[in-house]
């Protein structure tokens, strides 16, 4: 086959090609408005939660929540300082309602995990670590996290 061949079709794959970025053929609309700024609530509880401050971290992720019941990371971190707060019953329902944001939260799963090993409910965090080991076909630091934490547990009793 000759170049002459090929020119022609590298003509018509160099402007398929070119097509999205000139803004020919995108299927992609333009924005219509700018992104929303970060929520105020969230960033305070996430301040709240790095300075260890589980009551301010509580008050301002429920502020969250009550705005968008859908937040899994809200809910997740909400979950996080109810349960270093102290509070493991309003900690396991925050995770839960992560979980039904998102059922693939990853961190969710860990901190529930955490949760249960806290309530001495064994089977319970393991079975939150097998959910893990699929969401993580190849790892994740959630997974090693609880895995860590139920060896850990594991290692307790048997002492």
């Amino acid at each position: 086959m000759s170049i002459r061949l090929f020119a022609p079709l590298a003509v018509i794959l160099g402007l398929a090609l070119a097509a999205p970025v000139m803004g020919m053929g995108s299927s992609d609309p333009a924005p219509t408005k700018a992104a929303a700024p970060a929520d105020p609530d969230y960033a305070a509880g996430r301040a709240a939660i790095e300075k260890k401050d589980w009551p301010t971290a509580v008050t301002a992720l429920q502020k969250v929540v009550a705005k968008d019941a859908k937040n899994a990371d809200a809910w997740n971190y909400l979950g996080y300082a109810q349960r270093n707060g102290g509070d493991l019953a309003a900690a396991l329902v925050s995770y839960e309602k992560a979980l039904g944001a998102d059922p693939k939260h990853r961190g969710a799963h860990e901190y529930m995990g955490e949760a249960y090993l806290l309530q001495k409910n064994l089977p319970k965090a393991e079975e939150l670590l097998a959910k893990l080991d699929k969401l993580c076909a190849f790892g994740c630091a959630e997974y090693t996290e609880l895995k860590n934490k139920v060896a850990a547990y594991k290692k307790a009793q048997s002492s």
